[in-house]
């Protein structure tokens, strides 16, 4: 196990996210490595992300697979995209909304 993480920051929709990624968290013995995949929302710190309600996810891929995409930031951006044209986002985003407005009541 390697816990040497490529670290990249970028904006998406606003949100500023952290991406860590690790190539080969895991190898096995016939080459195919076990990616790592975190991504954090920083700026607003814990904002919902389209695959992740509480701005916070991790995952396990296939290296190939986020290799193949172009990397971890396009992967990343096509996760999210892919997610964010989800019913379940659009109704996490109403939430965040409601829940931002103040109450007189």
């Amino acid at each position: 196990m390697n816990s040497d993480y490529q670290i990249i920051t970028k904006n998406w929709r606003g949100i500023e996210i952290e991406i860590r990624w690790q190539n080969s968290y895991v190898e096995f013995e016939d080459g195919r490595h076990l990616g790592h995949l975190e991504v954090q929302s920083m700026k607003p710190a814990r904002a919902a992300l389209p695959v992740s309600e509480t701005g916070y996810r991790s995952h396990f891929i296939d290296a190939k697979s986020v290799i193949n995409a172009g990397g971890p930031a396009a992967f990343v951006e096509a996760w999210f995209e892919d997610a964010g044209a989800q019913k379940c986002w659009h109704k996490c985003q109403a939430r965040q909304a409601a829940s931002n407005q103040l109450s007189l009541f």
